[in-house]
């Protein structure tokens, strides 16, 4: 009947109307699904820190290497896929491309907004922000952050030349992390203590491993499967608003991947457990400069353009402050909070860089 109307004399605006109608529709599913799966991601990192909290306490591990291993790598599994995707199947060198950025964007969201979340979340907690030291172990987190420089600054440097046997170096990488890993474990500073942990979500009174693996598990399956519709949503929205796809992935894509972990930093510091927060954010950032690098190095040329370059060089700015800062035991709440303007320098270059 609407179509009819459409063909009547007179009837042109209603005519507009209706065929828009089914955009504005999609439009606003778009915004619904993009606001739901947020949701869903953040009552899923729920489900995961509280389960991951319990594997670590079944597994005699501290909380640092909780954090550091056990939900570093739980949380960095959606951004390592997209980078083993788009490396491995991509068809074209531009979709081989999107495992190259997000191996430099991921890596600058951690290294700002995630360290910057942590910190305005503790600055709220305390209202005297401008003087409150944060105290959780900053020595350790120097050091992780010294780790990260030291492969970052090899990672940018493979990217500026070539050279045949530039692939085999990504089982450099790898081994990197396995030390890392090792290294993690075997100086973990003692195990979780079980009277501190919230109860179990699916089983409240005394957990056994099964339980909290299955909690575990599943709450990652949930967040793989939230995150891949959260950042179709990104997508969406910014074709709607006019942002080009290229924008979009540099900017928008590397935030949506990394919101589990941004997730896990809000949940553990609203709890008190800053420690935690922080050691999930440089686990997770050692995973990044590792793992998907060398994915990206084993099928891809890698050879990086002007915006990976500045993306690598201010997550390395940002993380000399923060490795100054905390090897000094100096680092508090605001300085923490405006590392976020690091990603924002970013944000100004892509848009003067693409609409030039």
């Amino acid at each position: 009947m609407a179509i009819m109307r459409c063909l009547l004399p007179g009837s042109t605006h209603r005519c507009a109307m209706v065929f828009r109608t089914p955009g504005l529709v999609y439009m606003l599913l778009t915004v619904f699904l993009f606001f739901l799966s947020a949701f869903a991601i953040y009552i899923a990192c729920e489900f995961f820190v509280n389960g991951v909290e319990w594997v670590g306490c079944r597994l005699n591990l501290g909380a640092t290497a909780v954090g550091t291993v056990l939900a570093a790598f739980g949380t960095a599994l959606p951004e390592s896929a997209v980078t083993f995707v788009a490396v491995v199947f991509g068809d074209t060198p531009e979709q081989k491309d999107i495992g190259v950025g997000a191996a430099l964007g991921g890596p600058l969201v951690l290294a700002t907004l995630a360290y910057a979340v942590v910190g305005i979340m503790l600055w709220r907690q305390h209202r005297a922000g401008q003087h409150c030291k944060i105290d959780v172990g900053q020595e350790r987190l120097a050091r992780d952050q010294a780790w990260f420089m030291v492969i970052f600054v090899v990672k940018i440097g493979l990217g500026l030349v070539v050279f045949a046997w530039k692939p085999w170096l990504g089982f450099l990488f790898l081994l990197v992390y396995g030390y890392y890993v090792k290294r993690e474990l075997s100086t973990d500073e003692g195990s979780m203590v079980m009277e501190e942990l919230e109860p179990l979500k699916l089983r409240r009174s005394n957990p056994s491993m099964f339980w909290a693996v299955l909690q575990t598990v599943l709450a990652l399956l949930a967040i793989a499967v939230a995150s891949h519709i959260f950042v179709r949503q990104i997508e969406s929205i910014g074709t709607w608003v006019g942002i080009a796809p290229h924008i979009a992935a540099l900017l928008l894509a590397p935030v949506a991947t990394e919101l589990p972990e941004i997730m896990n930093a809000i949940i553990w510091t609203r709890q008190g457990k800053a420690r935690l927060a922080l050691a999930n954010i440089s686990g997770s950032m050692m995973i990044q400069a590792t793992i998907p690098s060398a994915m990206a190095i084993f099928m891809t040329p890698w050879i990086l353009d002007t915006p990976l370059l500045v993306a690598g060089g201010l997550t390395l700015l940002s993380i000399g402050v923060l490795w100054l800062l905390f090897r000094r035991g100096a680092m508090r709440v605001p300085m923490l909070a405006g590392v976020s303007g690091f990603y924002l320098v970013f944000a100004g270059f892509v848009g003067l860089y693409f609409v030039r």
